[in-house]
């Protein structure tokens, strides 16, 4: 009787969202070049640099760092990337959605529209016009990672990408429908923490922006 293969050790991704930007909260900024980290932004990358490499430890040590294309991803993945003695790895599949036509719009607009009320109550279902819908950005992200688990297998790896995409994934791993993805909170430079292993993806922490000493016991 042949022996099963054995399973790869477990990956530990953090999700990092990149810091404020001049236009967080107001803009729907999506791929749009030339926007970069405000002061604040600065200062949180800087800070999410500190708190992960608290975790370095003998056992477990970040491996590899990626980040999407945009300046404000490659800007909160610099000070990390310093801090621990690695480069940045570009990767598209962490790219912020694409919003289509409306990307660059205000939000206080958006949410007077009546697809808004699709976009929050049955984001599965909605399509952004001229771009891309939130099924296609859920397949991509969680494509991505999937790619780093298999390439980093046993190690931890930091991935800074957006704030929708770290939700879609999230909610992938908690098993949560994309429909409630709405309700998952991801802020400026917060870390959520998933361990994908043989057994499926244990989601550890979500949205942290304090101490991440409790992933040591991970």
């Amino acid at each position: 009787m042949a022996r099963a293969t054995p399973a790869p050790p477990p990956t530990l991704v953090l999700l990092v969202r990149h810091g404020q930007t001049p236009t967080t909260g107001k803009v729907l900024p999506g791929r749009a070049a030339g926007l970069h980290l405000a002061n604040q932004g600065r200062q949180q990358a800087e800070t999410v640099a500190e708190r992960i490499t608290s975790l370095q430890t003998a056992k477990r040590k970040v491996a590899a760092i990626y980040a999407s294309p945009l300046e404000r991803t490659q800007e909160t993945a610099a000070p990390i990337a310093k801090a621990l003695g690695l480069r940045v790895r570009r990767h598209r599949g962490l790219l912020e959605a694409d919003f289509g036509e409306w990307t660059g719009a205000e939000l206080k607009k958006l949410c007077k529209l009546p697809e808004w009320r699709m976009v929050q109550r049955n984001p599965s279902g909605f399509r952004f016009p001229g771009g891309e819908s939130f099924t296609e950005m859920q397949t991509r992200i969680c494509g991505a990672i999937d790619k780093l688990r298999i390439a980093h297998p046993g190690e931890t790896v930091v991935a800074v990408s957006h704030a929708d995409p770290i939700k879609a994934a999230v909610a992938h791993a908690m098993g949560t429908h994309l429909d409630l993805f709405q309700r998952i909170v991801v802020s400026p430079c917060s870390v959520s923490a998933i361990l994908y292993g043989g057994d499926g993806p244990v989601v550890l922490a979500v949205n942290s922006t304090g101490d991440l000493s409790a992933l040591l016991a991970s």
